[in-house]
């Protein structure tokens, strides 16, 4: 058995590794290229990179590719970049829009891993006779007692990103490996050091990667002429407390840039899309103790658990709950003040990730 799970030498393994230009990505091309695997690096070109071009930090961008083909040189193996441009459009850039137009904050990343990255191009790591799809994710797959490959967080709880996969199916999760899971991103720089990859000090993503400079808003006035129509802020209470510019430059828990004056501070405890209102309140207006779900992804064994933890936020510890999955209603120990529509609530038992669903307003 290689380090990958298969019977057989890592000459005869075929695998495809989806290198983002960043430092992870083009480890595991490099390590798992010097273990003796036949590796294909394929890179993704997503949107419109013209105006990121040069720009560190953002996934997928014109510099992003060029160093992804610089790292497949060094190792020497072969590599593609696919035009995904329409594809990432109607799965992420589009639903980014409407779900803030919806009063809602999106998650992209999440998206793009659940459509175009573990749908698109691992459909295509099939097309090419590989035996399985390789990324830089700090997750770790587990082989369970029962033989079916599970979901944990990575042994680096600081980088674990297992948060971002929660809506990876069994069938994707079967295909895919992820060899960076049981590492420390410092161990990670220093291979890339002794590789030789000039991308050993690139700095990590930090924006989401059609939007390079922070502004979404401008994006989706762009994507949506006239998304941003005015409306009015009002309290709790029902006080008329100002005007907005739009429901898009505001989401739930953001206290900050309100432009309103008040004798306590405020946060924007909700978003009404429908009459244009940006709702605000005291922070203890955000505390939820109950919330929907909607498109539940199901990891876990059997039926669904009844006592499990969820995150709420990708930094979160997980916190106790409990999973009704009849009504899709999570129910909190305890009362949460991070709970966005929109965001991803993700479970866990222990490490392992059992699934998770879509935040709803009700």
């Amino acid at each position: 058995m290689n380090s990958l799970g298969f019977d057989k030498q890592p000459k005869d393994t075929r695998v495809v590794v989806a290198m983002s230009g960043g430092v992870d990505s083009s480890v595991v091309a490099a390590m798992l290229h010097d273990q003796g695997y036949q590796v294909i690096g394929i890179t993704l070109q997503l949107y419109d990179h013209g105006a990121a071009i040069g720009k560190k930090g953002a996934c997928c961008a014109g510099q992003d590719i060029d160093d992804a083909r610089r790292v497949c040189e060094t190792i020497g193996a072969p590599h593609y970049v696919l035009n995904y441009e329409s594809r990432f459009k109607e799965s992420v850039m589009d639903d980014f829009v409407e779900t803030y137009l919806a009063g809602e904050t999106p998650v992209p990343c999440i998206r793009c891993n659940q459509s175009v990255k573990f749908r698109d191009l691992l459909t295509t790591a099939r097309d090419l006779n590989a035996d399985c799809m390789a990324t830089g994710h700090y997750v770790q797959r587990v082989m369970g007692e029962s033989g079916k490959a599970e979901l944990h967080r990575a042994a680096d709880f600081d980088k674990d990103q297992s948060y971002f996969l929660f809506a990876t199916t069994q069938d994707q999760l079967d295909f895919l490996r992820f060899p960076l899971g049981g590492m420390r991103k410092e161990q990670t720089r220093k291979l890339a050091e002794d590789y030789g990859l000039k991308v050993a000090d690139k700095p990590d993503s930090q924006d989401i990667c059609f939007v390079p400079t922070g502004g979404y808003a401008g994006v989706i006035e762009k994507l949506r002429p006239h998304a941003g129509q005015p409306g009015d802020i009002l309290h709790i209470d029902g006080t008329l407390m100002g005007q907005h510019e739009g429901i898009i430059h505001y989401t739930v828990g953001q206290r900050k840039g309100l432009g309103i004056a008040h004798a306590e501070p405020l946060y924007v405890v909700a978003l009404d899309a429908d009459k244009k209102r940006v709702i605000v309140g005291p922070r203890a207006a955000l505390a939820r103790q109950q919330f929907g779900i909607k498109e539940l992804n199901w990891l876990g064994e059997g039926s669904h658990e009844n006592h499990i933890r969820v995150k709420m936020r990708s930094m979160q510890e997980p916190v106790a709950a409990r999973l009704n999955a009849d009504k899709a209603l999570i129910e909190l120990d305890a009362p949460y003040e991070g709970v966005a529509p929109g965001q991803a609530c993700v479970m866990y038992d222990g490490n392992r990730v059992l699934g998770g669903g879509w935040i709803t307003k009700n």
